[in-house]
């Protein structure tokens, strides 16, 4: 009897051991979710961290001398050519994201309610992937000679008598600018909404219909509201995607536009690479600023 109540006496005490040991489910799910973020941390909040320091050294044509100084930040936030180029940009960002909501929108609505069969979707949607499938260099570049003074548009015009002259504004102008990012970003407006699109039960339309809404009142009252949280994540990679490219802004405007990441790209060269940061920290603000007024607007919670 001894040695039973022992062994039962020992039992106990292993299973207390045990629920000891054992974890939470938050601790769990912490636990899962370390390897992400130590990826996170390395690759992105650590070089967001770095440029935040470097942002505040000082330098000169020899080097770099790392300090704490305001001075890059008055110098971008104090200069009219900074606040003319951020304006500028904004110009760009507000002129494509209007122009890939309206072309994504269409695209995605002929896709999701247009077409029936799903295979004929995804063939559809894999075509508008097509030049995806080469560099956002060469899709840029193949606009000069389409825009170009001697190129298609202009020859074609001038064959058929519609002009004198060539259209000296097609290329290296905003125009070309506008377009080229069009070209370039409306497929990440599409993805997003067709995502959206595709999940809307179709016998809201029959109720809608049945309420003796028309063609119209359906789209507006049912399909554009239940749309909005595709619309908030295009939105979302347009604004960033522009805000941050400098290629196509020095490229298709031939260098007489400005863009904020082009300033950037033109301080680094000249290895002013402070300035560039403090550059850097503040278009991040204003970009963090703008998706976080989208997410006050649409609730992106259930796209995710």
């Amino acid at each position: 009897m001894a040695t039973i109540a022992a062994e039962t006496e020992e039992g106990s005490h292993g299973a207390r051991r045990r629920r000891a040991f054992r974890l939470s489910p938050s601790a769990i799910s912490y636990l899962q979710a370390t390897p992400l973020i130590a990826i996170l941390g390395f690759f992105f909040l650590l070089p967001i961290a770095m440029i935040a320091v470097v942002s505040f050294w000082d330098y000169d044509f020899a080097g770099l001398y790392p300090d704490f100084l305001t001075m890059n930040y008055t110098d971008t936030l104090g200069s009219w050519v900074t606040w003319k180029t951020y304006l500028n940009t904004l110009k760009f960002t507000a002129i494509v994201w209007a122009l890939t909501l309206v072309i994504g929108f269409w695209v995605a609505y002929f896709l999701a309610f247009h077409i029936r069969k799903t295979s004929t979707q995804m063939i559809l949607f894999l075509i508008c992937t097509v030049p995806f499938m080469t560099s956002n260099i060469i899709r840029m570049i193949s606009w000069i000679p389409v825009l170009g003074r001697n190129g298609l548009v202009n020859s074609t015009l001038i064959e058929m008598g519609v002009i004198p002259q060539p259209i000296e504004w097609l290329l290296y102008s905003d125009f070309a600018v506008v377009l080229a990012m069009v070209h370039l970003y409306t497929l990440f407006m599409v993805t997003p909404i067709f995502n959206t699109l595709m999940r809307i039960d179709r016998s809201l339309f029959e109720a809608a219909r049945d309420a003796g809404a028309s063609g119209w009142q359906v789209l507006w009252n049912v399909v554009i509201p239940l749309a909005k949280p595709g619309m908030a994540i295009g939105t979302i990679f347009v604004v960033t995607l522009v805000m941050a490219d400098f290629s196509t802004v020095q490229v298709m405007s031939g260098g007489q536009s400005a863009s904020v990441a082009l300033m950037m790209k033109n301080q680094m060269s000249l290895l002013q690479y402070p300035a560039a940061a403090a550059n850097a920290v503040v278009l991040l603000a204003v970009v963090l600023l703008m998706v976080a007024a989208i997410l006050r607007v649409v609730d992106i919670r259930k796209e995710l």
